[in-house]
């Protein structure tokens, strides 16, 4: 996508423990862009046409939950697109929701199914409004008085624990469970459990997607200019071969022919607003 068609947003201070920025596309040409796993789960509004996914054979729905995803796909629209976007910190949904957040790993739910009323009539409203800034405005006020109703002693406490842990890891995604779930002052089962339950995947595979989004980023500011051995230890693997490995499962490319494709972007390492 063409970032001259992108408006980013920065969330108010309330809100920024839990959500990184918004973001508003519009683009009436056709379209195909390869998108991989970012590590946070995402809000969708589309106002106009949806995207498809041709991995899944699928159109987004209109209003949508996304969760965390583990594999790559391209979004492709045929024009008259736009969309407003809401991307959470990796654990920030659970702020705003009673679900557990392994409920939406590698999904994509309508809103109407997903059975929250509140956020169907918000979407509604933010359908059919026409004034980005004004819809920004009606999702954060939404965005309060959900976090507002979460708010209870162990649900702070808990997501404390796994705003530490997700500091640790994202500064050191080779960062054993072990170690993570001591910085929470949990046990590892236990850490495991809440990981799940607020981040929405195990600590493990958020490791690997946070170790394939830091060598994206390396990449983007050309960083060990093409040496993949350098690349590899700087981002925790075991070995290039391990690299490349995981770098082809969440990118669909080696390190090396993917920017022939496209440009390598971090969007989990990269902060817009």
């Amino acid at each position: 996508m063409n970032q001259t068609n992108f408006r980013f947003y920065k969330p108010c201070k309330p809100l920024q423990p839990y959500v990184r920025y918004y973001w508003a596309f519009e683009s009436d040409p056709p379209l195909s862009v390869l998108t991989f796993p970012i590590g946070c789960p995402q809000l969708i509004f589309h106002k106009k046409k949806p995207l498809y996914v041709p991995e899944l054979g699928t159109w987004q729905a209109s209003l949508a939950v996304s969760g965390q995803v583990n594999y790559p796909s391209h979004l492709c629209s045929e024009g008259n697109v736009e969309m407003l976007v809401a991307v959470f910190k990796p654990y920030g949904m659970k702020a705003f929701f009673n679900q557990p957040m392994s409920l939406l790993y590698n999904q994509e739910i309508s809103v109407y199914d997903f059975g929250n009323k509140e956020l169907l009539e918000l979407g509604i409203r933010i359908l059919e409004c026409g004034d980005t800034g004004r819809c920004v405005c009606m999702l954060e006020q939404w965005l309060l008085s959900q976090m507002a109703g979460m708010q209870t002693a162990q649900a702070a406490l808990d997501m404390r624990r796994m705003i530490a842990a997700m500091q640790c890891l994202l500064a050191s995604p080779e960062t054993a469970v072990t170690e993570l779930a001591a910085v929470s002052c949990l046990g590892k089962k236990q850490f495991e459990r809440l990981f799940r339950r607020v981040v929405g995947t195990n600590p493990k595979e958020y490791a690997r997607i946070a170790r394939f989004q830091k060598s994206l980023s390396l990449m983007q500011h050309h960083t060990d200019d093409g040496n993949l051995a350098r690349l590899a230890s700087r981002c925790g693997y075991a070995d290039q071969s391990h690299f490349i490995r995981d770098f082809r499962t969440y990118s669909g490319h080696t390190p090396l022919s993917l920017p022939d494709g496209c440009k390598p972007y971090s969007d989990l390492y990269t902060e817009p607003v």
